[in-house]
């Protein structure tokens, strides 16, 4: 298992045995009661946290005459944290989950295809804003005329809509022409709050 799973791998590693059991077998592969008798616990006790180890993939076993041999599996622990929490969830329902959630907010704000009023949660906004953002082509440029004609179909204060794209990366905008840059607005723009 190269690539765990960040939550698995936290969880496995949230224990002081096996901490300890990790950083003995940095030094040297050994076997249970080496581990057991140098971290003063039971055969039994390393043998479970071993199993554990062993099923996230930090660990590999390799039988060696009388003994079964126990070494760190380097390549698990190379990713940075950062990057294991960065990774794709696993989970295909995500996926529908929030695109069930994003219907219900199109649905709960746009009446007559128009937005009623501007949610004051910003999720819920990024939403709509990138729902308009649809009608725009990436790419291409738009005067700021065009932009607020295009954006009045949808929601009558088109400055805040503008500024909205600008600030969270959804358009460039120089010398007042507006370029797409994306239907979403990106990860590291993501904002805490608005």
């Amino acid at each position: 298992m190269k690539n765990p799973n960040a939550l698995a791998l936290f969880k496995c590693l949230a224990d002081a045995s096996r901490l300890q059991i990790l950083k003995s077998l940095c030094k040297e592969a050994m076997y249970v009661e080496q581990l057991a008798e140098r971290l003063g616990l039971s055969s039994a006790t390393i043998s479970n946290h071993l199993k554990k180890l062993e099923e996230i993939g930090a660990v590999q076993s390799k039988r060696a005459q009388y003994y079964t041999m126990y070494a760190l599996c380097g390549d698990v622990f190379a990713p940075r944290i950062i990057d294991l929490i960065r990774q794709e969830d696993a989970d295909p329902s995500a996926d529908a989950r929030e695109a069930e959630y994003r219907q219900k907010i199109l649905v709960t704000f746009i009446r007559d295809g128009k937005i009623e009023r501007m949610p004051a949660q910003l999720k819920k906004k990024i939403i709509l804003v990138e729902e308009i953002a649809c009608v725009f082509e990436a790419g291409t440029p738009y005067s700021e005329k065009e932009m607020n004609l295009k954006i009045a179909d949808f929601y009558d204060d088109f400055c805040m809509v503008r500024r909205f794209f600008v600030d969270y990366g959804l358009f460039t905008r120089e010398n007042n022409v507006y370029i797409k840059q994306g239907a979403r607005v990106p990860t590291g723009q993501m904002p805490f709050a608005h």
